[in-house]
């Protein structure tokens, strides 16, 4: 009797851990939502190459280029033309963005530079989805033409 109450402890404890528990091979990663681990958008440096349609070319007098870059746990930050940005973002599934709704920007004036950055700040603002090709990343409002398109830069 004593036997059989110790085996019966020890399956019990067994299938509890998970010992004898069956795996879903079958479901693959297109079958998980996008999270802030989604290794196609995050921890990569999005180079702006069109706004609004228009192709982008850095001014003369410009620092660097447009850019910005989300990180692991929701962080957004970037290069707007003149000033530097920052915020949050969060991904749902379906291609889902979402950008925390007033980003930090420093207040640098840059009178002798032809930069639309206002414009690529309501990027942000109005983007609720992305599609991503490749090294090409568009920011989207709906299902209208991308607000932006981007390409990654690998250093």
């Amino acid at each position: 009797m004593n036997k059989v109450f110790i085996l019966a402890i020890l399956s019990t404890m067994l299938l509890g851990c998970g010992v004898f528990s069956k795996t879903n091979s079958s479901k693959t990663s297109k079958d998980t939502p996008n999270t802030m681990n989604d290794n196609s958008i995050v921890n990569k440096y999005w180079k702006l190459v069109t706004l609004d349609g228009q192709p982008v070319k850095m001014s003369e007098n410009q620092d660097r280029e447009q850019y910005f870059m989300l990180k692991e746990g929701g962080a957004i930050n970037g290069f707007a033309g003149c000033n530097t940005f920052n915020g949050t973002y969060q991904l749902e599934t379906g291609n889902r963005i979402r950008f925390s709704e007033h980003l930090a920007v420093t207040m640098k004036v840059c009178p002798d530079q032809e930069i639309k950055e206002s414009e690529f700040l309501e990027v942000f603002k109005l983007a609720n989805n992305y599609t991503i090709h490749g090294d090409t990343l568009s920011l989207n409002v709906g299902k209208r033409s991308p607000l932006a398109v981007f390409n990654a830069v690998y250093f």
